[in-house]
């Protein structure tokens, strides 16, 4: 039996990506501090096939750990915009010494190959600086526009996270820069998962941040197929590839139609100023982890938009309109 240890496996993608290792017949250790769900419904269906730890990466690695792995997967990590307004300097440290504490125990041990999850962030501001076109390569320059803006740190954290990896070697390296991923159980502190309480509330007029800034988004299902074919990669050399959906671009204000037609409600929208440093538009170039993966995105935006909403529906407490 294979092994695969998941930092942060009882978080949002985590927990879908225990799933599929899981079916695809991994022995799974996640390591995790439960900060971001607690103890849910999800994770508790799913402990019994588990080995998990609960345990702080900015604490070193835990001492009960086995030593021998196939994959490794990192995608502990502060995330959300509302997190990094509020504590930027804890993202910036305790993502970068998180990281640290992995690399420096995965040397010490066998490991097949190290993931890390990455975020599209650390493209957005080359993007903006209009350095690369879009769809946005994985290449291009890192530009942080307002670098002492609290919302920078979040990228510099990833990038620095990169470059930890891709400068250490002694195993096989994988970078996925996930761009825009949502489903179920992904929590409230998201674009998608708003639209969607919001719609579930009754909420009329219906707040839209950034009507006209656009998104490709990615299905959960799919982000995990990608980072399944991207970890398991065959070869020595590192590779960093953007994970995403690149089939569908649409603006917020699309979005929050989408949403509310998939929920059955028809507000009025109403359309205020983008949050300061918000991306105009986001799209991934999947061109490398096609060509090295054969990677095709399966779920169409409406099918996940109906997926998820279907999901929150049965735990959110509605309002009566």
């Amino acid at each position: 039996m294979r092994r695969a240890l998941v930092t942060g496996g009882a978080g949002f993608i985590g927990l879908h990506l225990c799933r599929r290792l899981l079916a695809d017949g991994f022995e799974v250790v996640v390591v995790d501090n439960m900060s971001r769900h607690g103890t849910d419904d999800a994770l508790v269906a799913l402990r019994p096939h588990l080995r998990i730890i609960d345990h702080d990466l900015t604490d070193g690695m835990p001492s009960s750990l086995p030593a021998q792995y196939d994959i490794v997967f990192h995608l502990a990590a502060w995330v959300g915009v509302d997190r990094v307004a509020r504590e930027p300097f804890r993202v910036l440290r305790d993502n970068v010494a998180g990281t640290m504490a992995l690399v420096d125990w995965c040397t010490r041990r066998s490991v097949g190959a190290l993931f890390l999850s990455s975020t599209s962030e650390v493209a957005d501001g080359a993007a903006a600086a209009g350095l690369t076109g879009f769809p946005v390569p994985e290449d291009g320059a890192f530009v942080l526009r307002q670098p002492h803006e609290a919302r920078a740190t979040y990228a510099l954290s990833k990038l620095v996270s990169e470059a930890l990896l891709l400068h250490h070697g002694g195993f096989p390296i994988r970078i996925g820069r996930y761009y825009n991923v949502y489903g179920p159980r992904m929590g409230l502190n998201h674009v998608i998962p708003q639209f969607v309480d919001r719609a579930l509330q009754g909420v009329d007029p219906f707040p839209i941040y950034g009507g006209t800034n656009t998104r490709a988004f990615c299905h959960v299902s799919d982000a995990v197929e990608a980072t399944m074919r991207l970890a398991e990669l065959p070869g020595a050399a590192p590779v960093t590839a953007n994970i995403g959906d690149d089939t569908t671009e649409l603006s917020m204000r699309d979005l929050a139609e989408l949403v509310t037609r998939a929920v059955g409600t028809a507000p009025r929208l109403e359309v205020h100023a983008a949050p300061p440093g918000s991306p105009d538009r986001r799209v991934p170039d999947l061109t490398r982890l096609r060509e090295l993966t054969g990677y095709r995105p399966r779920t169409g935006l409406a099918a996940g938009i109906a997926d998820t909403v279907r999901w929150y529906a049965e735990r959110l407490v509605k309002v009566p309109r």
